[in-house]
């Protein structure tokens, strides 16, 4: 590899069509997807194959490449249905596929073989021997197991061909098992965690019962909260931007496909500036100003962490020791339009006349506007947006532009959900 610094590519989550629209807005260069099949997110709504062609459509007019994740580990019954699942990809003009499976792989290379390879974190790729393997199959991407110091990702960049790209997580929930693979939720539900279908069993509250003793639960450790010694934080590597460049990777990825268009949103907006502003401006020492960290908390996190890029995973597990996520922030409404002095909006949660609101526009840090004036979609004066989804006005001098996210900070007591 030459020393010449590449432009990371920022990879956002897409779980339906809002989501996409959101990566899309707030700066992603691509969005990764699944379809109704073959991919290892069975919660959010996904594509249909007509949705797949529109997706890719939109994306592609606004410069944005489209990476449809084919991951699961597919079982014998499943694979008939794989070589139309492939070739609906190639319709469309996915730009890659997302594979964890060599048999899958196979299938990709006689339908598509025209379509990019990119090699899933599923696989467990670990060395640049495994890297060098999936290059000669075809790939053209690795996505790197989450377990890898920033030091072993660089060794395998260096012993890798120069037009293989890295790709890694940086943002986003870490899994507790290894590269993904784990069987506790279909032990415990029935729900294969390697079809999609993760109930995320690791994330619950656990307590000791004793078998004569039914209806007493001992917490494992000292407090009344019980224990998760499953439940991992998350993963926020926005500070460490020249770190990751260094080590030669490619691309960011953040997770999230089951998480909210508005989280998508705010994450990709943050990461966007993050790396523009390093890339404007070339430092070791680089860190995104403090608007844009702040934005890390303004959605549902749980306590951050950076995954395992500085540490092996004995020597800090990165547990997380609260059920549920801080939050800290809703949305309060997304904005209409704006005309002489008087915003419209359509509401989400509910706030009042008075609140003090802030506002989020694509790429610029967030500024404070109060409710003044608040009226009803029949221009009645009221003192609450009380109805899910209604439209209301309130006087605002700044102009805001169209699709503005409103959202307002929760008071102290209502900050964690658990």
């Amino acid at each position: 590899m030459t020393g010449e610094m590449k432009k990371p590519e920022l990879l956002a989550p897409a779980g339906d069509m809002e989501r996409l629209y959101a990566a899309v807005k707030y700066g992603a260069d691509a969005v990764y997807l699944a379809g109704k099949t073959f991919g290892m997110r069975a919660a959010p709504a996904n594509f249909s194959d007509e949705q797949l062609h529109e997706a890719v459509a939109f994306s592609h007019e606004h410069g944005v490449k489209v990476y449809l994740t084919c991951n699961v580990l597919p079982r014998n019954d499943e694979l008939a249905a794989l070589p139309s699942f492939l070739l609906n990809a190639r319709d469309a003009g996915v730009d890659a596929l997302i594979i964890s499976d060599m048999g899958v792989l196979q299938y990709a290379k006689k339908y598509v073989p025209e379509l990019e390879i990119h090699i899933s974190t599923q696989t467990g790729i670990v060395n640049y021997a495994a890297a060098n393997a999936f290059y000669q199959m075809g790939a053209k991407r690795i996505v790197t197991a989450r377990e890898l110091k920033l030091t072993e990702i660089s060794e395998i960049r260096k012993n890798i061909p120069e037009d293989m790209d890295i790709e890694c997580f940086v943002h986003g929930a870490m899994c507790v098992s290894f590269s993904g693979r784990c069987l506790i939720s279909n032990y415990l539900v029935g729900r294969d965690a390697n079809a999609g279908e993760c109930a995320q069993p690791c994330r619950w509250k656990y307590q000791l019962v004793e078998e004569k003793r039914p209806g007493q639960y001992f917490p494992v450790y000292e407090g009344d909260g019980g224990t998760y010694i499953m439940n991992s934080k998350d993963m926020c590597m926005i500070e460490h931007i020249p770190e990751m460049i260094k080590a030669g990777i490619t691309s960011f990825k953040i997770e999230g496909r089951a998480k909210s268009a508005y989280y998508v949103s705010v994450v990709t907006n943050a990461y966007r500036k993050a790396i523009d502003g390093y890339l404007s401006n070339p430092s070791d020492s680089y860190v995104p100003e403090q608007w844009i960290l702040d934005e890390m908390k303004k959605i549902s996190y749980r306590d951050y962490c950076t995954g395992f890029f500085y540490g092996d995973p004995r020597d800090d597990a990165n547990i997380s020791y609260q059920g549920g996520y801080n939050r800290e922030w809703d949305v309060a409404a997304v904005v209409e339009r704006w005309e002489n002095g008087v915003a419209y909006c359509v509401q989400r949660n509910r706030f009042f006349l008075g609140d003090e609101l802030e506002a989020m526009e694509v790429g610029k840090p967030p500024f404070k506007v109060k409710v003044l004036d608040l009226r009803n979609g029949d221009g009645e004066a009221i003192e609450a947006t009380n109805h899910p989804m209604m439209r209301f006005s309130f006087r605002c001098e700044r102009p805001l532009e169209a699709e503005t996210i409103l959202r307002k900070e929760r008071d102290e007591a209502a900050r964690v959900i658990i």
